[in-house]
């Protein structure tokens, strides 16, 4: 339905104990940021409180903007380079979340396994291994 947010593809730790490499996991429909972002953050919310910041590995995006506003709310982007396969969010000074992001054009099944096996409390498992499980 045309101007409906869509509920984003997302897995969260459930105890949130953050002994794990990954406090959950995204499923983007595309890599457009400034058009998955605002979903995903408001989805989060609800969970950690107020995003301030978002860092995104840029060659994983097809356009990364320097910030985003999400109910009137800016956040900012932050670019870094080396894994296309996680997005890390800042809530406060020193409160960091980390997701691992499956890629779009990902077949189901994998995005799924990936997206609950990176949910698991106190996973280590890298990014790559995880989308590899499928």
């Amino acid at each position: 339905m045309p101007g409906v947010p869509a509920l984003p593809r997302l897995v969260l730790e459930p105890t949130m104990a953050r002994d794990g490499v990954f406090d959950g996991a995204w499923w983007p429909r595309s890599k457009d940021a400034l058009v998955e972002l605002p979903d995903l953050i408001t989805a989060l919310r609800a969970h950690l409180g107020r995003i301030i910041r978002v860092g995104l590995d840029t060659s994983a995006w097809d356009d990364v903007p320097r910030s985003v506003v999400v109910d009137g709310v800016g956040v900012r982007i932050n670019w870094f380079a080396g894994s296309d396969a996680t997005i890390s969010l800042t809530c406060g000074f020193q409160d960091h979340f980390l997701l691992l992001v499956v890629p779009p054009r990902t077949d189901p099944e994998t995005a799924s396994t990936a997206m609950a096996a990176a949910a698991v409390t106190g996973n280590h498992t890298p990014a790559a291994e995880l989308l590899l499980i499928g």
